[in-house]
């Protein structure tokens, strides 16, 4: 069967040509009644826009691509879905994939994107190097970064302030009496985990600890997840002085450390606090309930992809929208033993 033409919708429709563009392109020019017949004229034909053919006449694509560290991470689930929202109400689709902060899986990825000929990536960078999103937006293809800054570059970007965020957690851990915190890291050069590390040395400073002494870093391996998160925890027992509460890269984090300190038959948060980060749906369904830090995730999906959207209108500048975390409070965390 062959693709119905704008020819038979007319036909159907009893309209001209041009009026059936214009219900495609300028609807607002078409009264609501012949809008209506020639709509269910396409219905009837089975008539289907080509996104091809459009693409050519200079019209935006409808597509997007968004590229993130992982798509099955309940943090970067929660952002696309707000990209997902926003891009829907200016009808547009989005085209996800995962990087799994792997260069390669994220040049493939904007190469492909980019022969497809989408209207804009809305990309969570695997590293500090912006070269690629940059010779990308550079050839025409608009790049917003998210969970980013922009560094410098002629690029929009939504960030969290995640050095905020540190200092948070730090400051709830130092009130509730803890003096040594291990913080468990990943390997990956990315800029929101490097302020969240930042943030955790500032607030115990400011609480005039000795940081080196205060801060225990227990290295978390790829593809530092939950099994390797909880394996880490005979390293965080295993310290001496033993520290008396962890502070997680993430929220899956803290549920393996969660897992791993049951294991161990440790109480928590009598024998030891675990706090996150992200605060997922999940993290107040937990025994017990997580404390963490709040990242507006559905906004900061949705700020990315208003950014993009405004992109080829008149007179756009680039622009960083940057959010503010806030602290969770829940039964994770408590005075040391």
């Amino acid at each position: 069967m062959r693709r119905a033409s704008i020819r038979q919708v007319a036909e159907a429709a009893g309209v001209s040509m041009s009026t059936v563009s214009n219900v495609l392109n300028n609807p607002d020019v078409v009264t609501v009644d012949t809008r209506r017949r020639v709509e269910d004229a396409m219905a009837t034909v089975g008539y289907v826009r080509n996104g091809a053919a459009r693409q050519l006449r200079g019209a935006p694509s409808v597509t997007v691509g968004c590229v993130l560290l992982d798509s099955a991470n309940l943090f970067y689930a929660q952002v696309a879905r707000g990209m997902e929202d926003r891009l829907a109400d200016a009808g547009c689709m989005a085209i996800v994939c995962s990087t799994d902060v792997r260069v390669e899986r994220e040049t493939r990825a904007l190469q492909m994107l980019e022969e497809l000929g989408v209207r804009g990536v809305l990309l969570s960078p695997v590293s500090s190097r912006l070269d690629a999103a940059v010779e990308l937006a550079g050839r025409g293809t608009p790049v917003v970064l998210v969970d980013h800054p922009g560094a410098g570059t002629r690029l929009c970007a939504v960030t969290v302030d995640d050095v905020r965020g540190g200092e948070l957690a730090a400051e709830h851990l130092v009130a509730q009496g803890h003096r040594r915190i291990a913080y468990l890291r990943t390997e990956a050069d990315l800029p929101s985990l490097v302020g969240r590390a930042e943030g955790l040395r500032r607030g115990l400073a400011a609480a005039g600890l000795d940081v080196p002494w205060a801060l225990v870093g227990v290295p978390v391996p790829p593809p530092a997840g939950v099994v390797e998160a909880e394996a880490a925890v005979a390293r965080v027992l295993a310290a001496e002085p033993r520290p008396t509460a962890v502070v997680c890269f993430n929220d899956m984090a803290a549920v393996g450390v969660m897992r791993g300190l049951h294991a161990a038959g440790v109480d928590i948060p009598g024998g030891m606090s675990v706090l996150g980060y992200d605060d997922v749906v999940f993290a107040s369904e937990l025994a017990p309930a997580l404390t963490t830090i709040r990242q507006p995730t559905h906004e900061l999906g949705r700020a990315a992809a208003e950014l993009l959207l405004a992109e080829g209108r008149p007179g756009h500048r680039h622009k960083e929208v940057r959010f503010t975390p806030e602290l969770v409070v829940r039964s994770s965390t408590g005075p040391p033993p």
